[in-house]
């Protein structure tokens, strides 16, 4: 065996942890040279009315995310035997992978109407649906698995473009879409070696070892924000992630793994579109009115917003985890858990910009 093939082998029984680790530790500290280089490129991100900085930024740090996961992802499928998908499916998400961060880098620097985003996002979620990585059934309670037979892909498609998005739009202050994904990476790492889905283990892994070297130039005051080529690529790898944690695996997972996971951003971003939608707005228009927003324009600092983000991460996993282990019979219930929190958030939020005067959020 070779040294990285050692590196990637994701049997616990054999104590890979330390060595799992290492492997992470290499890919932030890769990450974070690559992060530093961006600093000194500088992509410029200027304030204006909708941004909460007030200082010229540089952007695009997601760059060192990308570059620490293609490496990594590019060892895997060199050397990874026991946690590569068959050829085909691989190619195909390395291929999108590829596609998307190169899209969302070209939007950093040019900055295209969503319509455009949108449909380049489409083409990478294609490429990744079209070489078979789509949901094929949906275990429901009480019921069992049930086919999705054509929705399958539409589903995927879907499933996809939202959550590419729902991280789009939450990388708004410093600390937050980074944080939360790297928790949320942890936790379907630590969930899916346990049950044996070692391409989701080792996959996890490898994009936590490249958000975990961005962030500590982000978190709590930036040098550098991720970019959409941060935001964008995390949000379409995590959703890739939730539909293979469902199959191509030695045991199947639930599909909830993610979208428990990522239950603050996910809910925050849906109440926003239905509050916006109600009240008539351009849902493609920038605005500051998501939670996480409207808490800052309130007077709430930016650092303990990011925290309370990450909380939900962690509630999000550790739900996850009561979830898989949960009778039949109380599984719908533990689902809905990850709404008591947010709830109590949103309730928090509203109070605080009525008293603050900001009246219909914006």
């Amino acid at each position: 065996m070779t040294p990285v093939a050692y590196l990637l082998h994701p049997d616990f029984a054999t104590l890979a942890l330390p060595r799992h680790i290492a492997l992470l530790a290499g890919l932030a500290l890769f990450s974070g040279i690559v992060v530093r280089a961006m600093i000194a490129v500088g992509v410029p991100d200027r304030p204006d009315a909708r941004k909460a900085h007030t200082r010229i930024t540089p952007k695009s740090g997601g760059v060192g995310i990308v570059a620490a996961f293609l490496l990594g992802i590019s060892l895997l499928y060199r050397y990874g035997e026991v946690s590569r998908l068959a050829a085909p499916l691989f190619v195909g998400v390395i291929a999108a992978a590829v596609l998307i961060a190169a899209v969302s880098l070209l939007d950093d620097l040019f900055d295209f109407p969503f319509l455009v985003k949108l449909g380049a996002q489409l083409i990478a979620a294609l490429v990744a649906v079209g070489a078979g990585l789509s949901a094929r059934k949906f275990d429901l309670p009480f019921v069992g698995p049930v086919a999705l037979g054509w929705a399958g892909p539409v589903l995927s498609l879907a499933w996809i473009l939202f959550v590419t998005n729902a991280m789009n739009f939450i990388d708004g202050l410093d600390g937050l879409a980074a944080g939360t994904t790297l928790v949320a990476c942890l936790f379907l790492a630590g969930i899916a070696g346990l049950h044996g889905g070692f391409f989701v283990y080792t996959t996890a892994l490898l994009l936590a070892g490249g958000v975990a070297g961005f962030l500590p130039f982000n978190y709590p005051h930036a040098r550098i924000f991720m970019g959409d080529v941060g935001s964008q690529f995390c949000g379409f790898m995590l959703a890739l992630l939730g539909i293979a944690a469902t199959h191509y695996q030695h045991v199947t997972l639930s599909f909830m793994l993610v979208p428990l996971l990522l239950s603050g951003v996910l809910l925050d971003v849906s109440f926003t579109l239905v509050r916006r939608a109600i009240a008539g707005q351009n849902l493609a228009r920038a605005h500051r009115g998501h939670l996480y927003q409207v808490a800052h324009r309130a007077g709430m600092d930016a650092r303990w917003i990011a925290i309370i983000y990450w909380g939900f991460a962690v509630f999000g996993g550790l739900v996850v985890v009561a979830f898989l282990h949960a009778p039949i019979v109380w599984k719908p219930v533990v689902i809905f858990a990850p709404v008591l929190p947010f709830v109590a958030w949103a309730i928090y939020v509203a109070r605080r910009a009525a008293r603050a005067a900001l009246g219909g959020w914006g």
